[in-house]
Protein backbone atom coordinates (compact mmCIF):
# COMPACT_ATOMS: atom_id res chain seq x y z
CA UNK A 1 0.00 0.00 0.00
CA UNK A 2 1.33 3.40 -0.93
CA UNK A 3 2.50 6.00 1.55
CA UNK A 4 -0.39 8.25 0.54
CA UNK A 5 -3.02 5.60 1.32
CA UNK A 6 -1.31 4.84 4.63
CA UNK A 7 -1.53 8.50 5.59
CA UNK A 8 -5.24 8.59 4.71
CA UNK A 9 -5.89 5.56 6.92
CA UNK A 10 -3.90 7.08 9.78
CA UNK A 11 -5.81 10.35 9.38
CA UNK A 12 -9.16 8.55 9.43
CA UNK A 13 -8.23 6.88 12.72
CA UNK A 14 -8.12 10.35 14.23
CA UNK A 15 -11.80 10.90 13.39
CA UNK A 16 -13.15 8.82 16.28
CA UNK A 17 -12.83 11.54 18.92
CA UNK A 18 -14.10 14.52 16.85
CA UNK A 19 -16.87 12.34 15.44
CA UNK A 20 -18.01 11.48 18.96
CA UNK A 21 -17.91 15.13 19.99
CA UNK A 22 -19.96 16.18 16.96
CA UNK A 23 -22.58 13.49 17.59
CA UNK A 24 -22.93 14.60 21.21
CA UNK A 25 -23.15 18.22 20.14
CA UNK A 26 -25.82 17.37 17.58
CA UNK A 27 -27.81 15.42 20.15
CA UNK A 28 -27.83 18.18 22.76
CA UNK A 29 -28.23 21.23 20.50
CA UNK A 30 -30.49 22.35 17.70
CA UNK A 31 -27.71 21.97 15.13
CA UNK A 32 -29.12 18.83 13.54
CA UNK A 33 -26.50 18.78 10.81
CA UNK A 34 -23.80 17.91 13.35
CA UNK A 35 -25.26 14.47 14.08
CA UNK A 36 -24.87 12.95 10.59
CA UNK A 37 -21.48 14.61 10.11
CA UNK A 38 -20.29 13.26 13.45
CA UNK A 39 -21.65 9.80 12.71
CA UNK A 40 -19.89 9.71 9.33
CA UNK A 41 -16.59 10.78 10.93
CA UNK A 42 -16.96 8.24 13.73
CA UNK A 43 -17.75 5.39 11.32
CA UNK A 44 -14.76 6.32 9.14
CA UNK A 45 -12.50 6.31 12.18
CA UNK A 46 -13.73 2.97 13.48
CA UNK A 47 -13.54 1.36 10.03
CA UNK A 48 -9.94 2.57 9.67
CA UNK A 49 -8.99 0.61 12.80
CA UNK A 50 -9.66 -2.63 10.92
CA UNK A 51 -7.88 -1.68 7.69
CA UNK A 52 -4.60 -3.48 7.19
CA UNK A 53 -1.97 -1.30 5.61
CA UNK A 54 0.10 -3.97 3.94
CA UNK A 55 3.90 -3.57 3.88
CA UNK A 56 6.25 -5.44 1.61
CA UNK A 57 6.38 -9.11 2.54
CA UNK A 58 9.20 -9.89 4.96
CA UNK A 59 10.49 -12.74 7.05
CA UNK A 60 9.81 -12.67 10.80
CA UNK A 61 12.42 -10.74 12.79
CA UNK A 62 14.21 -12.88 15.37
CA UNK A 63 14.13 -11.39 18.88
CA UNK A 64 14.69 -12.53 22.44
CA UNK A 65 11.66 -12.98 24.72
CA UNK A 66 11.24 -9.86 26.89
CA UNK A 67 10.47 -11.93 30.00
CA UNK A 68 12.08 -14.65 32.12
CA UNK A 69 10.44 -17.56 33.88
CA UNK A 70 7.14 -19.33 33.19
CA UNK A 71 4.58 -17.39 31.14
CA UNK A 72 1.45 -17.93 29.04
CA UNK A 73 1.07 -16.40 25.59
CA UNK A 74 -2.37 -14.83 25.15
CA UNK A 75 -3.71 -13.12 22.01
CA UNK A 76 -0.82 -14.70 20.14
CA UNK A 77 -0.18 -14.42 16.38
CA UNK A 78 0.51 -18.15 16.52
CA UNK A 79 -3.24 -18.58 17.04
CA UNK A 80 -4.71 -15.90 14.76
CA UNK A 81 -3.77 -12.82 12.73
CA UNK A 82 -4.52 -10.08 13.56
CA UNK A 83 -3.81 -11.35 17.05
CA UNK A 84 -5.76 -8.58 18.82
CA UNK A 85 -8.62 -8.45 16.33
CA UNK A 86 -7.49 -5.24 14.59
CA UNK A 87 -4.57 -4.06 12.47
CA UNK A 88 -4.55 -0.60 14.03
CA UNK A 89 -1.54 0.79 15.87
CA UNK A 90 0.82 -1.88 14.50
CA UNK A 91 -0.90 -4.65 16.50
CA UNK A 92 -1.24 -7.20 13.69
CA UNK A 93 1.35 -9.57 15.21
CA UNK A 94 1.28 -8.35 18.83
CA UNK A 95 1.42 -10.82 21.73
CA UNK A 96 0.39 -10.62 25.40
CA UNK A 97 2.50 -12.44 27.99
CA UNK A 98 1.01 -13.35 31.39
CA UNK A 99 3.25 -14.66 34.17
CA UNK A 100 1.91 -18.00 35.44
CA UNK A 101 4.33 -19.78 37.79
CA UNK A 102 1.72 -22.22 39.18
CA UNK A 103 2.40 -25.57 37.50
CA UNK A 104 -0.68 -27.22 39.04
CA UNK A 105 -3.33 -24.90 37.61
CA UNK A 106 -4.14 -23.82 34.09
CA UNK A 107 -4.34 -20.11 33.40
CA UNK A 108 -7.89 -18.88 32.83
CA UNK A 109 -8.94 -15.59 31.37
CA UNK A 110 -12.05 -14.56 33.28
CA UNK A 111 -13.10 -15.29 36.84
CA UNK A 112 -16.58 -15.28 38.33
CA UNK A 113 -18.26 -12.10 39.51
CA UNK A 114 -16.57 -11.78 42.92
CA UNK A 115 -14.39 -10.03 43.72
CA UNK A 116 -14.97 -7.81 40.67
CA UNK A 117 -11.43 -6.38 40.84
CA UNK A 118 -8.14 -6.97 42.67
CA UNK A 119 -5.07 -4.91 43.34
CA UNK A 120 -2.30 -5.47 40.77
CA UNK A 121 0.05 -6.52 43.59
CA UNK A 122 -2.09 -9.64 44.03
CA UNK A 123 -0.83 -11.00 40.71
CA UNK A 124 2.52 -12.81 40.42
CA UNK A 125 3.41 -10.97 37.23
CA UNK A 126 3.26 -7.51 38.76
CA UNK A 127 6.76 -6.11 39.15
CA UNK A 128 8.48 -8.88 37.21
CA UNK A 129 11.50 -7.68 35.20
CA UNK A 130 10.99 -6.78 31.55
CA UNK A 131 14.01 -7.04 29.27
CA UNK A 132 15.04 -5.47 25.97
CA UNK A 133 14.25 -8.01 23.23
CA UNK A 134 16.68 -6.44 20.75
CA UNK A 135 19.74 -4.23 20.44
CA UNK A 136 18.79 -0.66 19.62
CA UNK A 137 18.11 2.87 20.79
CA UNK A 138 15.16 3.93 22.93
CA UNK A 139 13.02 6.51 21.12
CA UNK A 140 10.05 6.86 23.49
CA UNK A 141 9.37 6.25 27.17
CA UNK A 142 6.05 6.78 28.93
CA UNK A 143 6.10 6.09 32.68
CA UNK A 144 3.39 8.07 34.51
CA UNK A 145 0.19 6.09 33.93
CA UNK A 146 -1.20 4.46 37.07
CA UNK A 147 -1.41 0.70 37.63
CA UNK A 148 -5.14 0.17 38.09
CA UNK A 149 -7.04 -2.68 39.70
CA UNK A 150 -7.72 -5.77 37.59
CA UNK A 151 -10.61 -6.15 35.15
CA UNK A 152 -10.55 -9.95 35.12
CA UNK A 153 -14.06 -10.79 36.39
CA UNK A 154 -17.24 -10.83 34.29
CA UNK A 155 -18.25 -7.33 35.51
CA UNK A 156 -14.63 -6.24 35.12
CA UNK A 157 -14.45 -7.34 31.49
CA UNK A 158 -17.66 -5.46 30.70
CA UNK A 159 -16.18 -2.39 32.34
CA UNK A 160 -12.92 -2.91 30.42
CA UNK A 161 -14.74 -2.92 27.09
CA UNK A 162 -16.45 0.38 27.85
CA UNK A 163 -13.26 1.83 29.32
CA UNK A 164 -11.31 0.74 26.27
CA UNK A 165 -13.65 2.63 23.95
CA UNK A 166 -13.19 5.76 26.02
CA UNK A 167 -9.41 5.33 26.02
CA UNK A 168 -9.53 4.88 22.24
CA UNK A 169 -10.96 8.37 21.90
CA UNK A 170 -7.75 9.87 23.29
CA UNK A 171 -5.30 7.90 21.15
CA UNK A 172 -3.19 4.74 21.35
CA UNK A 173 -1.05 6.05 24.21
CA UNK A 174 -4.04 5.71 26.55
CA UNK A 175 -4.47 2.10 25.47
CA UNK A 176 -0.83 1.14 25.90
CA UNK A 177 -0.31 2.84 29.26
CA UNK A 178 3.33 3.02 30.26
CA UNK A 179 5.42 1.85 27.33
CA UNK A 180 8.87 1.85 25.76
CA UNK A 181 9.64 2.01 22.04
CA UNK A 182 13.05 0.85 20.79
CA UNK A 183 14.49 1.56 17.33
CA UNK A 184 16.04 -1.77 16.36
CA UNK A 185 19.51 -1.88 14.84
CA UNK A 186 18.22 -3.86 11.89
CA UNK A 187 15.31 -1.51 11.21
CA UNK A 188 11.83 -1.36 12.67
CA UNK A 189 10.63 -0.66 16.20
CA UNK A 190 9.96 -2.85 19.24
CA UNK A 191 7.19 -1.91 21.69
CA UNK A 192 6.72 -3.09 25.27
CA UNK A 193 3.55 -1.86 26.96
CA UNK A 194 1.41 -1.94 30.14
CA UNK A 195 4.58 -1.43 32.17
CA UNK A 196 4.62 -0.63 35.87
CA UNK A 197 4.38 3.03 36.74
CA UNK A 198 7.81 4.56 37.28
CA UNK A 199 9.67 1.30 36.56
CA UNK A 200 11.35 2.36 33.31
CA UNK A 201 15.13 2.23 33.69
CA UNK A 202 15.87 3.88 30.36
CA UNK A 203 15.34 7.25 28.71
CA UNK A 204 14.88 8.37 25.11
CA UNK A 205 18.19 8.32 23.24
CA UNK A 206 19.70 5.62 25.43
CA UNK A 207 21.22 2.56 23.80
CA UNK A 208 20.10 -0.86 25.07
CA UNK A 209 21.30 -4.41 24.54
CA UNK A 210 19.09 -7.48 24.20
CA UNK A 211 18.69 -9.05 27.64
CA UNK A 212 19.14 -5.79 29.55
CA UNK A 213 16.39 -5.06 32.08
CA UNK A 214 14.53 -1.92 31.04
CA UNK A 215 11.33 -1.92 33.14
CA UNK A 216 8.87 -4.04 35.13
CA UNK A 217 5.57 -5.71 34.26
CA UNK A 218 2.59 -3.57 35.26
CA UNK A 219 -1.12 -3.05 34.74
CA UNK A 220 -1.34 0.37 33.10
CA UNK A 221 -3.46 1.27 30.10
CA UNK A 222 -6.11 -1.02 28.61
CA UNK A 223 -5.20 -4.09 30.63
CA UNK A 224 -7.27 -6.62 32.55
CA UNK A 225 -4.40 -7.98 34.65
CA UNK A 226 -0.63 -7.40 34.88
CA UNK A 227 1.00 -8.58 31.68
CA UNK A 228 3.49 -7.53 29.01
CA UNK A 229 2.24 -6.48 25.58
CA UNK A 230 4.92 -6.87 22.90
CA UNK A 231 4.90 -6.00 19.21
CA UNK A 232 7.11 -4.94 16.33
CA UNK A 233 6.13 -2.20 13.87
CA UNK A 234 7.67 -0.40 10.93
CA UNK A 235 7.51 3.24 12.13
CA UNK A 236 7.87 4.86 15.58
CA UNK A 237 4.38 6.41 15.70
CA UNK A 238 1.34 4.19 16.31
CA UNK A 239 -1.37 5.79 14.17
CA UNK A 240 0.18 4.86 10.83
CA UNK A 241 2.19 1.85 11.99
CA UNK A 242 2.18 -1.52 10.24
CA UNK A 243 2.77 -4.62 12.32
CA UNK A 244 5.96 -6.60 11.66
CA UNK A 245 6.08 -10.38 12.25
CA UNK A 246 8.62 -11.75 14.72
CA UNK A 247 9.85 -14.98 16.23
CA UNK A 248 11.50 -15.73 19.57
CA UNK A 249 15.01 -17.09 19.25
CA UNK A 250 14.46 -19.73 21.91
CA UNK A 251 12.12 -20.86 24.68
CA UNK A 252 10.93 -24.15 26.17
CA UNK A 253 7.59 -25.94 26.25
CA UNK A 254 7.29 -29.02 28.46
CA UNK A 255 11.06 -29.05 28.79
CA UNK A 256 11.72 -29.15 25.07
CA UNK A 257 13.51 -26.37 23.16
CA UNK A 258 11.42 -24.33 20.75
CA UNK A 259 11.76 -21.37 18.42
CA UNK A 260 9.06 -19.25 16.84
CA UNK A 261 6.03 -17.95 18.72
CA UNK A 262 4.29 -19.65 21.65
CA UNK A 263 0.53 -19.95 21.39
CA UNK A 264 -2.49 -22.00 22.34
CA UNK A 265 -2.26 -20.58 25.86
CA UNK A 266 0.34 -23.25 26.59
CA UNK A 267 2.83 -22.22 29.28
CA UNK A 268 6.36 -21.64 28.06
CA UNK A 269 9.57 -20.88 29.91
CA UNK A 270 12.61 -18.82 29.12
CA UNK A 271 15.61 -19.06 31.41
CA UNK A 272 18.07 -16.29 32.15
CA UNK A 273 20.98 -17.67 30.19
CA UNK A 274 23.18 -15.26 32.08
CA UNK A 275 21.10 -12.23 31.12
CA UNK A 276 21.60 -9.26 33.42
CA UNK A 277 18.88 -8.09 35.77
CA UNK A 278 17.50 -11.54 36.72
CA UNK A 279 17.19 -11.90 40.46
CA UNK A 280 17.36 -15.03 42.55
CA UNK A 281 14.15 -17.06 42.44
CA UNK A 282 13.14 -15.90 38.96
CA UNK A 283 14.25 -18.92 37.00
CA UNK A 284 11.64 -20.87 35.06
CA UNK A 285 9.56 -23.50 36.79
CA UNK A 286 9.71 -22.02 40.28
CA UNK A 287 6.40 -21.84 42.13
CA UNK A 288 5.53 -18.54 43.70
CA UNK A 289 2.21 -17.33 45.15
CA UNK A 290 -0.85 -18.92 43.57
CA UNK A 291 -2.23 -16.61 40.89
CA UNK A 292 -5.90 -16.02 40.42
CA UNK A 293 -7.80 -16.70 37.26
CA UNK A 294 -7.18 -13.69 35.08
CA UNK A 295 -7.53 -12.21 31.63
CA UNK A 296 -5.65 -9.84 29.39
CA UNK A 297 -6.47 -7.19 26.86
Amino acid sequence: MSTGVRRVVALCRLFVLPGTVLMLAGGFTDADVLLPIGLAAWLAGVAALFVRVRPAEREPVEVSPPVRGRWVAVNSPADRVPSHGVHAYGQTYAIDLVHHPDTEREWQGVRAAWPPARRPERFPGFGRPVFAPVDGVVVRVRRRSRDHWSRDSVPGVIYLLVEGMVRELFGPGRLLGNHIVIAMDGGGYAVLAHLRRGSARVTAGQRVTAGEQIAECGNSGNSSEPHVHFQLMDVPHFLGAVGVPFRFDRFEIDGGPETGIPGGRRPFTYSSGGCPGLQAGEESGLRQERPGVAGTA
